[in-house]
């Protein structure tokens, strides 16, 4: 199309190139729609996971803290134990309890 057939008549001259723009731009709309519902699908497994994750680390710190307070508790009994027999052991020889 000449630009003076634009001049007379405009409406020849953009109607195609509108059909192309809304063709580009209706597809173009699509593949943005296509990509962010992916990526919210994305987000929405990776958020899932997430949350799967930091249930577990809860679940291994109440583990950690309980199974320390275990491992303190059994150490103490081991040193009151060693201390008994250190003082058995000093009274079978003739010696004072060191406590």
């Amino acid at each position: 199309i000449s630009p003076s057939l634009g001049k007379i008549h405009p409406e020849k001259r953009e109607t195609a190139s509108s059909q192309q723009l809304k063709f580009t731009t209706s597809d173009s709309c699509d593949r943005i729609k296509d990509e962010f519902q992916f990526l919210q699908a994305q987000y929405h497994s990776l958020k899932l996971e997430c949350d799967k994750l930091a249930s577990e680390k809860s679940e291994m710190q109440r583990h950690y803290i309980m199974y320390y307070e275990m491992s303190y508790g059994l150490n103490i009994e081991m040193h009151k134990q060693v201390s008994t027999e250190e003082c058995v052991r000093d009274r079978n020889t003739g010696h004072e309890c060191k406590e």
